[in-house]
């Protein structure tokens, strides 16, 4: 059925600010308030899910609805609102059928005949690498859309030396110009393969890393000489399924252990640390700092996913919060300390120069309660050398989603930039993209960007600057 045609939802994904749009924009954003920067130049994406159509109300997950990107692309001291669905073959199979066709285990066998068995959804991040901006999610191939217009290109699998499916979250070397990317198998080993492509975009090396159980492996970190893999207790297990129950689970007897591996090196020369049983959906970035390998994420103590149980009011079980390990690469020792103790945090960003090497700052969205479902109610400033830390909140009723650190041109210093995301206003009903300057973010927004329709929260931000515009011509 259609998402339009559903009465009186009760899915929380299908209320509120969750709730999908099915119209499509491009057009001038006629209201600001402030002034957007002349110098900012270039498109912030946000892609999230966005379903056309569902089975069941209460049977639906954001985690498998169609990707849309929603853009704001700045030139000249102006904005434009672009949104669009990814134009998958799934996605446009589905238009033409007026239905719902793949539905997880229930997909019926016709279906599967006639169309495949799975849809790319492409609806988690966006990277722009090697003159090319994908859609990403960890199921299917990266798709690549055309800039400013969101038009859709295909899948992209690298002259066929991609041959597994990557993840949503390749982590991009700016002193080399390599992307590192990586994969996790559910059915049957390998369980995970890590791959190099060069500035030019063409994979160089593939190779496998031999981990015991298939397990959720949401984001990796990058230094200047290594990958760093998170092999964490969120594990797929397909007999739960007959017990009517969600194939993944937190199952805190299987191992939490993080391993480094020298970039282009062969899987086993992996070194692996033990840490304490958590669950970490992002990093924040790595770096070496004499024989450490220094790595920031947003830990939790455990993850909720396919609990039947979900935490209670006061339970901050699975509230991710800002976290740092040091592994030893000489003696194997291995340090962890909670960075923040007091507040919540998640999709933290960081300028992206400074993926790889130490960076002073970055910027997360501020979890508004005790969980992830409670929103987030700000973005918190880390200065990760002082170890201290600014606050920007929404304000009463607004709520927005993860921020994106956008570099000024010609800059020299990591805050030369502003910091740039969505917010969602209930009492004025309105949209909003904000831009704060980041080396004055106690100021606030320079300027409140009101968007012509409205913007579902969603998942990764991206942001692509002027110059692949420069070299598209």
């Amino acid at each position: 059925m259609r998402i339009a045609d559903i009465e009186n939802p009760t899915n929380m994904y299908f209320t509120g600010n969750w709730a999908p749009v099915q119209e499509e924009h491009n057009e001038l954003c006629t209201e600001v308030i402030g002034t957007i920067p002349p110098e900012l130049a270039g498109s912030f994406l946000r892609i999230g899910a966005n379903p056309v159509f569902v089975n069941e109300d209460q049977e639906y997950h954001a985690f498998s609805g169609d990707g849309m990107v929603h853009e704001v692309y700045f030139k000249d001291g102006q904005a434009t609102y672009v949104n669009r669905f990814v134009e998958t073959d799934g996605h446009l199979a589905e238009q033409e059928h007026g239905d719902l066709i793949w539905d997880g285990f229930k997909t019926a066998p016709e279906m599967v005949a006639k169309y495949g068995p799975s849809k790319n959804i492409a609806n988690t991040a966006m990277v722009y690498h090697a003159g090319k901006v994908f859609a990403l999610q960890e199921g299917s191939m990266p798709f690549e859309v055309k800039l400013p217009n969101l038009d859709p290109v295909g899948e992209y699998n690298y002259d066929g030396k991609l041959d597994y499916v990557p993840s949503a979250h390749p982590k991009i070397d700016a002193r080399t110009g390599e992307m590192v990317t990586y994969g996790y198998g559910v059915m049957a080993p390998p369980f995970c393969q890590v791959s190099v492509i060069n500035k030019e975009g063409e994979l160089v090396h593939t190779t496998e890393v031999d981990i015991p159980a298939p397990i959720m492996m949401h984001d990796c970190a990058i230094s200047e000489n290594y990958t760093i893999i998170l092999d964490l207790p969120c594990v797929f297990d397909f007999n739960r399924v007959a017990e009517g129950k969600g194939m993944l689970y937190f199952e805190p007897n299987n191992a939490s252990r993080l391993g480094v591996l020298k970039r282009g090196a062969e899987g086993e020369t992996i070194k692996w640390f033990e840490v304490d049983s958590c669950y970490c959906y992002h990093t924040v970035n790595a770096y070496e700092e004499g024989d450490e390998v220094v790595i920031d994420g947003c830990r939790s103590e455990r993850n909720s996913i396919g609990d039947d149980v979900k935490p209670g009011p006061g339970d901050r079980s699975d509230l991710p919060q800002m976290y740092q390990w040091r592994l030893n690469m000489k003696t194997g020792e291995v340090v962890e300390r909670l960075i923040d103790e007091e507040w919540g945090c998640e999709f933290a960003r960081i300028n992206e120069d400074y993926i790889g090497i130490r960076a002073q700052y970055s910027y997360a969205a501020r979890i508004k309660g005790d969980n992830l479902e409670s929103g987030f109610d700000g973005i918190i400033k880390y200065d990760h050398v002082n170890e201290t830390s600014t606050h920007y909140p929404y304000g009463p009723g607004r709520l927005g989603g993860e921020p994106i650190f956008a570099p000024k041109p010609g800059g020299t210093k990591e805050e030369d930039g502003w910091v740039i995301g969505f917010v969602r206003d209930e009492e004025l009903q309105r949209s909003e993209c904000i831009i704060i300057d980041a080396a004055d973010f106690e100021a606030g927004p320079v300027a409140r960007i009101v968007m012509p329709g409205r913007v579902p929260f969603g998942f990764h931000s991206a942001f692509v600057g002027a110059e692949f515009f420069e070299q598209q011509g």
